[in-house]
């Protein structure tokens, strides 16, 4: 690997740094970007495990849209709780509130026996709307995220694709 680095005069790896560091920023935008317009801070995500099947397999991406904030009973959401960093895509089951009070609403998985209020932070009944739900699924692909699950469940994988795509990148002659 040095010995091809080497080869590059400063200029060829100046430009070929640069285009890394384009790519990189241009996937950042596009995402910040994306969550501008849905209204979302996590506008795409993905299926983790399966308390949603069958409409939901594990690994499929699903798409959110945040706009709407008049939630109804049977839309799919996709909400954090307080203190945990994964976000839970369930059915809403139960609406409260609404027009001058805050919609609560109350979720539970296709393929799970009870609601979520065990999911919830200690004491939360409920889900607040506008608080917690990060938003609704307006589409889906089947399987796609699944790389997202090889790269959390063996992270050894994820250094050695950023490796990878770092080196291509690199030893990539224009």
């Amino acid at each position: 690997m040095l010995s091809a680095l080497g080869g590059f005069q400063p200029r060829q790896l100046a430009t070929q740094v640069l285009n890394f560091a384009l790519v990189l920023s241009t996937a950042f935008m596009l995402w910040k970007g994306l969550s501008v317009v849905t209204n979302s801070p996590s506008p795409i995500v993905v299926v983790l495990s399966g308390s949603m099947e069958p409409a939901f397999q594990r690994g499929d991406l699903l798409f959110l849209w945040n706009r709407g904030m008049d939630t109804q009973i049977g839309e799919i959401v996709v909400y954090n709780v307080k203190g945990k960093d994964i976000p839970i895509v369930h059915r809403v089951v139960r609406r409260f509130g609404g027009g001058s009070t805050p919609l609560q609403i109350l979720t539970k998985g296709d393929n799970n026996a009870a609601d979520d209020t065990e999911l919830y932070a200690h004491g939360q009944n409920y889900l607040n709307r506008v608080e917690d739900v990060i938003g609704s699924v307006v589409a889906f692909v089947p399987s796609v995220g699944y790389v997202t699950i090889l790269l959390s469940e063996y992270p050894w994988l994820k250094t050695a694709m950023l490796g990878l795509m770092g080196l291509t990148v690199v030893l990539q002659r224009e």
